[in-house]
């Protein structure tokens, strides 16, 4: 006897399709079982923060110690269309006080070289002010190569170290520049009419204070590469500062590859970044103090605030990220960083990890070292020695212009290898492990971190930096796709040359400053006697 439901009905002639539409429902059940298996693993692994992918996703470390690839793309500022040099008249005379810390004033140097071209301005050498947190007065000659710099921006613009006595009616006096508070990020258009004006007027204008005092997207290639030249070439650190550094490179490099890393967990930015909790009562309450005193008031949420990214890496975290990235412990790694805040309690899980820690005070105990680590010596040190390291990773390259002036002139100095921790993308990871959800945290790391560029050209997105990323501005391809994009021919320079040389006065004349009055204008002209 037969079960009920279990024999086949033998269908009559002209029933045949009842068969087949059984066999349709019954592959339509597998299409929609296969979709719904499918779209569970799909979910479960979104959900679970990208982990347990059946391939785990690797980075090949080996390759990162070697430069990134660059597509045919090679550094290039020199200028690819007509750039006439600095006319023998000028319109007076640019001075400007570059605040801030090193890598700031590197910034402002650069805009106000732009701001003089802008103006047909001759440049006073830019003063670098006596910062209140390094407590140094080095000044621009303390720190730069003068000579180099004057000598590399001649096809640019007129330099002077002081403002020059100038002779008016027969008698030498001297000017007093007008003192103008630049508005920040100020377009072209300030420079070429509120700032000419009062230069013509009065013959010398002083811009105080001059950080980011000139908008860094301009529509003019060449104007940018104009910043290149002077950031990249112009600004070479004196030769004490080179020699010590490249003497710190070679130990580091005696022993092989070196990473160095820029370990932004100190007092200032952790109080900038509203990241509090982490601490005991009393260290939060210097970084509240810290706040409330720098900085503008502001409702911040310490998890509200990790959970976008906004907190600085713990250097555990930079520790983890590195292991996880496939790194062991015996990777040598440079610091730069300033003082650590909460000191060896957040330092030590970072050394367990990686004990092959070296600054330049462990690698070179020099005595001129010794006195200056903190100001804008060793600074410059610090900036020198990442520059040249195999691979370099910021851990907070927000507000930090260390680290974005590095990425972008490591960008220039041949793609050089950057490591940049999303810190968005990273903090559920880290909150799910701090959680106990470490199942997978490795690989949950990796795939962050693969999406990340590791230092080859890549368009320049808000709000990165002009100075962390000069692509494609300041570079170029022998066989581009775009003609904008071809390099420049090979005798640029003579060109350039022979340009200044028909700009230049007589030989053997005498030349002086004379100030002459035009229009109610002051206008500075070289004058031959």
């Amino acid at each position: 006897m037969r079960r009920p439901g279990l024999h086949r009905q033998h269908g009559k002639p002209g029933g045949g399709g009842g068969g087949a539409k059984g066999i349709y429902v019954k592959l339509a059940i597998s299409v929609v079982v296969l979709l719904i298996c499918t779209f569970s693993l799909f979910f479960s692994d979104t959900i679970g923060g990208n982990r347990g992918s059946l391939e785990p996703s690797e980075i090949n470390t080996e390759e990162l110690w070697e430069s990134a690839k660059s597509g045919g793309w090679r550094p290039s500022s020199a200028p690819r269309s007509d750039w006439p040099p600095p006319p023998k008249e000028t319109n007076g005379y640019l001075r400007v006080r570059c605040n801030g810390g090193l890598n700031q004033q590197r910034s402002a140097i650069c805009n106000a070289v732009l701001a003089a071209r802008i103006m047909n301005a001759t440049l006073v050498l830019p003063e670098l002010d006596a910062n209140s947190f390094w407590h140094d007065n080095s000044g621009f000659q303390g720190i730069y190569d003068v000579e180099h710099f004057v000598q590399t921006l001649k096809y640019d613009v007129r330099i002077v170290e002081s403002i020059p006595e100038i002779r008016k009616n027969g008698k030498t006096k001297k000017i007093k520049a007008h003192q103008i508070r630049p508005p920040r990020d100020a377009p072209i258009s300030w420079y070429t009419t509120v700032a000419l004006k009062k230069m013509q007027e009065h013959g010398a204008i002083y811009l105080t204070p001059f950080s980011h005092r000139l908008a860094e997207e301009i529509d003019n290639s060449e104007y940018q590469r104009l910043r290149c030249r002077v950031n990249y070439h112009a600004l070479r650190f004196k030769p004490n500062i080179m020699k010590l550094s490249e003497s710190i490179v070679d130990k580091l490099r005696a022993q092989g590859h070196f990473m160095s890393i820029h370990l932004r967990f100190e007092m200032d930015m952790l109080a900038f970044a509203g990241c509090f909790d982490i601490f005991s009562p009393e260290e939060q309450s210097i970084l509240k103090k810290y706040r409330k005193e720098n900085f503008a008031e502001k409702r911040l949420v310490y998890k509200e605030r990790r959970a976008i990214g906004k907190c600085p890496l713990t250097p555990e975290e930079v520790g983890l990220v590195l292991r996880a990235m496939g790194f062991d412990n015996s990777t040598r790694i440079y610091l730069a960083a300033g003082e650590l805040f909460g000191g060896e309690r957040f330092m030590k899980p970072f050394r367990d990890l990686f004990p092959r820690l070296e600054n330049h005070s462990s690698v070179d105990s020099s005595e001129e070292l010794a006195t200056n680590t903190r100001g804008l010596l060793g600074s410059a040190v610090d900036y020198m020695v990442c520059l040249l390291s195999d691979i370099f990773m910021p851990t907070y390259d927000g507000p930090s212009n260390f680290a974005n002036n590095l990425l972008g002139h490591r960008l220039y100095y041949g793609f050089r290898t950057t490591i940049r921790p999303d810190r968005k993308g990273l903090a559920p990871v880290f909150i799910d492990r701090e959680n106990g959800r470490t199942a997978g945290f490795e690989q949950a790391v990796r795939r962050v971190m693969l999406k990340t560029n590791f230092g080859g050209p890549h368009k320049r997105v808000p709000p990165e930096s002009f100075y962390t990323n000069s692509w494609p501005e300041c570079f170029c391809q022998v066989s581009p796709k775009n003609p904008a994009d071809k390099c420049p021919p090979d005798n640029i320079m003579e060109t350039l040359d022979r340009q200044l040389e028909n700009e230049k006065p007589e030989k053997g004349s005498d030349l002086v400053w004379t100030l002459l009055s035009c229009g109610g204008y002051l206008v500075a002209v070289w004058t031959i006697l």
